[in-house]
């Protein structure tokens, strides 16, 4: 029967997709995906699946939203069954809410398949729990994409004072910013902050820093988008609790012996 389902294809990891989501890929007649996607996860679709590439970056569009919600009513209305993929959580800065809306709209049958999201795996693969019982009783997924305003900052003091961890998704361009506001309302400079670099991934990268420094730090070990940043006590348990970079190291020290 003609559906679209909208899909969380998890942070990278492939192995992290949902069975739900699965089923989605491999029963779909057409599939839009997005350039967080791990391509191993399209190798599971029909062979005649039509696969749309919908990719965004930084500053630049592959395919604009408003193209993206017409290419999903378009196909919607075809009697086809259409699987929407999106890195992470679809309802979490994946613009899933916009395209849930203009399928609404339209009347066009859809389901939302919720991903695991990169706010809380990346940080775990880094070896930070988001949250913790002496260390973090709170903690607040945040888009580094937020705008200087009176709201904003009132925004800005609220999470500085009253969460304990933050998970801060596409802050990297905004990094200076977001750290003179969490300093300006009362976060201590010597914050302990985790930059996560392709999380999940066998190319994961993570920098440690504080508040005070982790700009600094970002520059000079030259990490870029995509990156999640986490703020907050709960980064100093890495140094103990490390796990996934540890073994990525260990599994290339072994095959390089081979």
């Amino acid at each position: 029967m003609a559906k679209v389902y909208l899909v969380g294809a998890g942070p990278g990891d492939p192995e992290l997709l949902t069975i739900k989501a699965l089923k989605c890929i491999q029963k779909a007649d057409v599939i839009l995906y997005d350039r967080l996607v791990n391509k191993d996860i399209l190798k599971h679709a029909k062979k005649e699946c039509e696969l749309v590439y919908c990719g965004k970056l930084p500053n630049y569009h592959a395919m604009k939203q408003e193209t993206i919600n017409h290419f999903l009513v378009k196909y919607g209305k075809s009697g086809k069954v259409v699987t929407r993929l999106k890195g992470g959580d679809p309802f979490i800065f994946g613009r899933g809410g916009e395209e849930a809306e203009a399928l609404s709209l339209n009347s066009i049958p859809y389901e939302i398949v919720p991903g695991i999201s990169s706010g809380v795996a990346a940080a775990a693969y880094a070896g930070i729990p988001v949250t913790h019982r002496d260390l973090s009783a709170s903690v607040a997924f945040v888009t580094g994409h937020r705008r200087e305003g009176i709201d904003e900052q009132a925004k800005w003091e609220s999470l500085a004072k009253g969460i304990d961890t933050l998970a801060i998704y596409m802050g990297i361009s905004n990094l200076p910013y977001i750290q003179s506001q969490l300093i300006k309302y009362g976060k201590s400079l010597q914050t302990p902050v985790a930059v996560i670099n392709w999380g999940t991934t066998d190319v994961q990268k993570t920098v440690i820093g504080t508040l005070e420094n982790i700009y600094d730090r970002v520059k000079q070990e030259g990490i870029s988008n995509p990156s999640m940043i986490i703020v907050g006590e709960v980064v100093s348990l890495r140094e103990r609790l490390s796990w996934f970079e540890d073994m990525i190291s260990n599994k290339s020290q072994s095959e390089a012996l081979v």
